[in-house]
C-alpha cells in the first residue's frame, strides 16, 4: 500500500489527504487548478454548506478523483452537460481538466450557482456556462453530446430526467457505487422509452487506492 500524506485544512479543524503523485499524474498538466479548486473547497466548503466536516478528509480520493472517472468516456471537443452540479462534482472537474469540451452546469439552487461562479472567476475557467434550472426545465430546449451526473438521483429517475438532454447518438454518465449493476437492472424497463440502446457499467480503479468507481454509460439511439 502507498504511504499517503496529509495537511492540515485552513480552519484547523480537519486534516485532508494531500494528493499523491499518481493524482499529480491523472490531471497532468491541469493539476495546479484543480488544486486551487480543492484549496476554495478546504477554506469555504464547509462554510458555504457545500461539502460536509467528515467529507474534507476525503476530498482528493472521495471528491475529485472519484469525479475524474468519467474522464476517458468523453470525446475531444463535444459539449457537456452536466446536471445538479452542486459544489463541482463532477462538472468543474470535468470543465478545468478538459479545456477543449464545452462544459453547462446545471443547478437549481441559487446559493451553489453563485459558489460555481465564484470558482469559475477565480480560477480563470474560460469554458464554463451555468444554469440555474432544474434538468427537467431545459427539456425541449437544448441537447449535448454527453449529460454528466453524480449524487443526483437513482438510475430510474436519473434516466427519465436526463436522456430527454442528450443528442441522438450521444451518451449519459452517471457516476455510480457498488450497485450500479442492480440500478440498472431497475431502470432498464424505462429505456426502450427513452432511446436507450445501449448501456455498459464501466469500473474505474481509483489511483487513490480507494474503492473503485462504477460509471453508468447510457447511449442514446441515432
Amino acid at each position: 500500500m502507498t504511504e499517503q500524506s496529509f495537511e492540515v485544512a485552513s480552519d484547523g479543524d480537519s486534516v485532508v489527504e494531500e494528493p499523491t503523485e499518481a493524482v499529480r499524474e491523472l490531471f497532468g498538466q491541469e493539476f495546479s487548478r484543480i488544486n486551487h479548486f480543492a484549496q476554495m473547497l478546504i477554506d469555504e466548503g464547509e462554510l458555504r454548506g457545500l461539502i460536509g466536516p467528515r467529507e474534507l478528509p476525503r476530498l482528493w480520493s472521495r471528491h475529485l478523483v472519484n469525479s475524474a472517472a468519467v474522464l476517458g468516456f468523453i470525446p475531444e471537443n463535444v459539449q457537456v452537460m452536466d446536471i445538479g452540479s452542486g459544489a463541482g462534482f463532477p462538472g468543474l472537474v470535468i470543465a478545468i481538466s478538459r479545456p477543449d469540451l464545452d462544459v453547462h452546469l446545471v443547478e437549481p439552487m441559487q446559493r451553489r450557482c453563485e459558489w460555481l461562479a465564484d470558482v469559475v472567476d477565480e480560477i480563470g475557467i474560460d469554458n464554463v456556462t451555468i444554469h440555474n434550472d432544474r434538468a427537467e426545465e431545459l427539456h425541449g430546449l437544448g441537447q449535448s453530446d454527453i449529460v454528466t451526473s453524480r449524487a443526483v438521483a437513482n438510475l430510474k429517475k436519473l434516466t427519465r430526467l436526463t436522456m430527454p438532454l442528450v443528442l441522438p447518438g450521444g451518451s449519459m454518465l452517471a457516476l455510480k457505487g457498488r450497485k450500479a449493476a442492480d440500478e440498472v437492472k431497475a431502470a432498464r424497463p424505462a429505456f426502450k422509452k427513452l432511446q436507450v440502446d445501449w448501456v455498459k457499467v464501466h469500473e474505474v480503479p481509483s489511483v487513490m487506492e480507494d474503492e473503485s468507481t462504477r460509471v453508468v454509460e447510457l447511449r442514446k439511439k441515432r
